[in-house]
């Protein structure tokens, strides 16, 4: 009874007139006020509207506070609500620090499996394998019997041309084998998986619905076979991969919690802190992720959301930390101590490392867009397995011959990175010792590089060729891929040859007036892997255009406190120098290239052109597809639904007067008359949809009246058309909106839409407009 009296309360005050309320006319009118379900979500490839989310949120919140002040248990409840984003980080932190700690331990394993295995028990990789062995001597810590080749096994000899020959067969057959799993699971199961997922991301993180990127089988699929890319040697890393997985996680805890399923917005907020944990764990660097994210990932980025990436990076990074998948008790692979500072004379070729990362970086863009663009538009797209493979076979023939391209890409920029210590077996530390050396273990003097370290050379820069040229080809393939280890592998390389050389410069020509100052005659002048550190730095720089959150992420993950300045140093000159030639880094440059709706808020809009320029309709188009107020019938919505392929259409008071009363959703206009002629008696084809406060006296024998005024919004965002086209753009790109329209004293003139303004600056920029493919 009492909810039949609210019932009759909210009758009136929606304006049914109290015989209506007899015939029960108002009661039907009015079922909208119960909102009906699917209401205000997207469509697939679609944009959200910020602005309507938020205040929707801010509704939900309102709601809540109001209802905990009746009852202890609405109270909890509230509480429940406020806790929640904390309770979704801890588990995204948890999750991902787990997956990354098994992905980092199975690519161990199975990398090392395409040498040889561990007899003791073939679970074990080659590290740990000679662990647990009590043969082992500290000169031959590799060496262990129960560690044996592919060929040793196989034929019992482990020397020679016919063991070489074996071990060269299988490292191929191995390789080729996990890189086909891979790609044929990415494909029949999540065509997702595939590539290294920031572009998307961050085209995501900016509004764009991509429904199933996120998914549950995309995680799966991408977990699995990231494992399976990595260890096939190909030249690709787990980082920019493992920010998707970490996503993902995001995106499943978000489905737990109404708060964060049913506003875009929100789930948005979670998604930028899971980037940030997806960093942490990928590098060990947990405030390197929260600046990535903010820096590189996010488009809305509020304080709220700055302390839930830190917090969801910490419990991401201690997760990781507690199975220490490396077995150093670091949560990084390239931990290094060195023992000398840096000299100001050498800012000299670090800044040259930072030209040569900002070059590398242009040359690798352009390069690997021109191959991504061919391959979406020959043939060659059409057969993505036999892609992989060819380029598989291509990297393992060719890497196997070379000590340095054959181990896997992160153990070799750890060797580069490494200082040369007296207990270095490594032929980078080759040097020629002097017999009457009495000094600390710590502190090497500079010495003559010997054979092992010229040999070294020859074989870095052969890898450093092979690198640059193989991985333009490998980025973008459909199998999961990141860029950033083969990236910092490329300077790092560069960075090591560049320091061996001055390194030799400075020990056979001390007397030179640029080493005289600081490099006395058996003093350890030159870290050459400082040189390497510097490099891959400045290489990263080069191509993702990172500049404060790449710095913090290089010394977290290598642990040297003292050697920002070189790294800031070498970051901002390859941003300069890459920046010179195309303000893209390679994600914008993926975005635009798949035609996303990515409005970057970097870009500048110098051009003098008027909202009247670019809304539609232009001069020689039809009308535009508005409703009327109070005289559009349910059949006429219904048509122009079926002709039309809009997402939305203004109200006017009427076809004359064209004064703008606001805008209506397609998918609500679908889904609210679908559900009236569901539960609604009497609404048929010729019955008025009313878009007013008040429904007018009708004749009995008129059909029921259809009101919709609960889905109009009646605020929506409207410039004149005299506007510059510089507030337009800056509107969307702040606000988030997915259209606004042009009016004219009050008058309808026209809409502008997020693609629209997308195709403007295309063509300004002399591009082709119609690369942007979706609404």
């Amino acid at each position: 009874n009492d909810n039949l009296k609210f019932k009759k309360k909210n009758l009136n005050i929606s304006g049914a007139t109290p015989t209506e309320e007899m015939n029960g006319a108002g009661n039907l009118m009015d079922f909208l006020d119960e909102p009906f379900p699917d209401v205000s979500t997207y469509e697939d490839f679609h944009t959200i509207d910020w602005l309507r989310e938020k205040s929707r949120d801010t509704d939900r919140h309102r709601k809540i506070t109001s209802k905990s002040r009746e009852s202890f248990w609405e109270l909890v409840k509230s509480l429940l609500d406020a806790w929640s984003g904390w309770v979704v980080m801890l588990l995204i932190g948890l999750l991902s620090g787990t997956l990354a700690g098994v992905i980092d331990l199975a690519v161990d394993w199975m990398t090392d499996l395409k040498e040889g295995v561990c007899l003791s028990a073939f679970w074990y990789s080659h590290e740990q394998c000679c662990w647990t062995s009590n043969e082992t001597t500290f000169d031959d810590r590799d060496k262990c019997p129960q560690w044996q080749k592919w060929a040793e096994l196989m034929t019992g000899h482990s020397e020679g041309a016919g063991p070489y020959v074996l071990n060269y067969f299988l490292y191929v057959l191995w390789a080729l084998l996990f890189s086909f799993l891979a790609v044929s699971l990415v494909r029949v199961f999540a065509p997702y998986a595939c590539g290294s997922g920031i572009p998307e991301i961050k085209t995501i993180l900016s509004g764009f619905i991509i429904r199933g990127y996120l998914g549950k089988w995309t995680l799966l699929i991408k977990t699995v076979t990231l494992v399976l890319a990595v260890s096939s040697g190909l030249s690709l890393g787990k980082e920019g991969p493992l920010v998707h997985v970490a996503c993902c996680c995001g995106n499943l805890f978000c489905s737990l919690f109404s708060k964060y399923s049913k506003n875009e917005g929100k789930r948005r907020e979670v998604l930028s802190a899971a980037a940030a944990a997806g960093v942490s764990v990928a590098f060990g660097a947990p405030i390197g992720g929260v600046l990535f994210s903010l820096e590189e990932v996010s488009y809305y980025f509020p304080l709220k959301t700055l302390w839930r990436s830190f917090f969801a990076a910490l419990v991401a990074a201690f997760t990781l930390r507690s199975i220490n998948p490396f077995g150093n008790s670091r949560l990084v692979l390239f931990y290094v101590e060195y023992h000398t500072p840096w000299y100001m004379a050498e800012l000299v070729p670090f800044i040259l490392l930072g030209v040569f990362g900002g070059l590398w970086g242009t040359l690798f863009i352009r390069a690997n867009i021109a191959w991504c663009r061919r391959r979406k538009t020959t043939q060659l797209g059409k057969y993505p397995v036999l892609e992989v493979i060819a380029v598989t076979g291509i990297t393992a023939v060719l890497a196997f011959p070379n000590p340095y391209t054959r181990r896997s890409t992160s153990e070799l920029i750890s060797e580069l990175f490494n200082d040369c210590g007296a207990l270095e077996s490594s032929q980078l530390c080759d040097y020629v010792n002097n017999p009457n050396m009495s000094r600390p273990v710590d502190d090497i003097p500079d010495r003559p590089a010997g054979p092992g370290v010229y040999n070294a050379l020859w074989q870095l820069a052969l890898a450093l060729i092979f690198k640059i040229v193989i991985t333009i080809f490998t980025f973008g393939m459909k199998i999961p891929s990141g860029l950033f280890i083969p990236s910092m592998a490329v300077g790092a390389i560069a960075g090591r040859i560049v320091g061996i050389a001055v390194e030799q410069m400075a020990y056979h020509h001390h007397d030179w007036i640029i080493f005289k100052n600081w490099c006395r005659p058996g003093a350890d002048c030159v870290t050459p892997g400082l040189y390497a550190m510097v490099g891959a730095a400045a290489c990263l720089g080069g191509v993702t255009r990172m500049t404060v959150s790449l710095v913090v992420i290089m010394f977290e993950l290598t642990g040297g406190l003292e050697y920002i300045v070189p790294l800031m140093a070498a970051a901002v000159t390859s941003k300069w120098v890459a920046d010179a030639f195309g303000k893209e880094g390679i994600y914008e440059s993926h975005i635009q290239l798949n035609g996303y709706p990515y409005l970057d808020v970097r870009d500048e809009f110098t051009h003098r052109t008027l909202a009247t320029d670019v809304m539609r309709p232009r001069r020689n188009d039809p009308p535009l597809s508005v409703l009327t107020q109070d005289s559009t019938t349910v059949e006429d919505v219904e048509t122009l639904i079926k002709d039309t392929d809009y997402n939305g259409f203004p109200v006017v008071v009427s076809t004359e007067s064209e004064r703008l009363i606001g805008f209506v959703q397609r998918r609500d206009l679908t889904l609210a008359i679908k559900n009236a002629r569901q539960k609604q008696d009497g609404v048929v084809s010729s019955s008025v949809v009313y878009f007013t406060e008040d429904v007018p006296q009708l004749p009995a024998t008129n059909p029921q009246p259809l009101k919709l005024r609960r889905i109009l919004n009646l605020s929506p965002f409207t410039v004149t058309d005299h506007t510059p086209m510089e507030t337009v753009v800056d509107i969307f790109r702040k606000l988030g909106l997915r259209q606004c329209l042009v009016t004219r004293s009050g008058r309808l003139l026209g809409i502008i839409t997020k693609k629209d303004v997308l195709r403007h600056m295309a063509q300004m920029m002399n591009q082709d407009p119609e690369s942007i493919m979706f609404n």
